[in-house]
């Protein structure tokens, strides 16, 4: 969550102070694909705290600010606003817009990290009916807490596409990986129903970057596949109106809130320490 602090030329409509937010992808406004209105995969895309600085600091510099702020609602508190990016936003495009959610249907989450967390209360707040899979039962527990009807220990189960498969009578509608590795991908794909939906969302890294997939089973069983890259500004109207009308509550994942000193800590332990829910940094 930012407070405008300083307006560039061509920045128009905008007032210093105002509460706004911004994608973590933030689009330039005039290669082909911000031009259809597809800004999350911009050609000269930026992102603060990775192709200029930004991120954990007082101030930040924002380029092709005209087109990507996002005017925040009153009822949006600070924190609520900050856990949003990239996590809340590339979850909500995932389940909403690629993954295609909806009432009644199955949906697995695999990994109940930040992102597939947020999944979980998305898919759950679209009316689906949500299994989540991790190997930390304290994640499984707040997934539950998020509304997953069904939850799977991935380190207790011999085979998870089975289990799944058992729970959903047939397999999940739509599945997403939310932490991005061979073992979640392949079983996301192979725990699908025929004609189901996959969404890629974690990033896969190394050598797993080129992990096979059963493309027979694609298919045999006319499965999509399907990537997700964070969400566009113009697509934050449904997802505020929606927290706004208390139909999902991003802070209900907030479990530890510290201040920037007590950031690099945290950070730097990110290897080490890992306890479910968001942590939030401010001053």
């Amino acid at each position: 969550m930012l407070f405008r602090s300083e307006i560039g030329s061509g920045v128009d409509g905008w007032q210093v102070g105002q509460r706004v937010t911004v994608p973590f992808v933030a689009g330039c406004g005039t290669c082909p694909q911000c031009l259809s209105g597809n800004q999350q995969v911009c050609d000269r895309q930026e992102q603060p705290g990775f192709t200029l600085w930004g991120s954990f600091a007082e101030r930040v510099l924002i380029r092709y600010a005209a087109g990507n702020l996002v005017a925040l609602p009153d009822e949006v508190d600070s924190a609520t606003a900050a856990s949003l990016g990239c996590r809340f936003t590339t979850a909500w495009r995932a389940v909403v817009v690629q993954g295609r959610a909806r009432p009644g249907e199955w949906v697995a989450v695999h990994g109940c990290g930040g992102v597939g967390l947020s999944a979980v209360m998305i898919a759950s707040g679209m009316g689906a009916r949500v299994v989540a899979i991790d190997v930390q039962h304290s994640a499984l527990d707040l997934a539950r807490d998020m509304g997953a009807e069904v939850v799977i220990d991935a380190r207790e189960s011999s085979d998870v596409v089975a289990a799944i498969e058992q729970h959903t009578g047939g397999g999940a509608d739509l599945s997403l990986d939310a932490l991005g590795s061979a073992i979640t991908c392949g079983n996301s794909i192979s725990c699908l129903r025929k004609r189901g939906r996959h969404v890629q969302v974690g990033i896969m890294l190394a050598d797993e970057r080129e992990h096979p997939v059963p493309m027979d089973r694609v298919i045999a069983r006319e499965l999509e596949i399907k990537g997700s890259h964070g969400m566009q500004a113009h697509g934050f109207g449904p997802l505020l109106a929606m927290i706004v009308r208390g139909t999902i509550d991003p802070a209900r994942l907030i479990k530890q809130r510290v201040n920037l000193i007590e950031g690099v800590n945290v950070l730097t332990r990110m290897g080490e320490d890992r306890h479910s829910g968001i942590t939030v940094i401010g001053k």
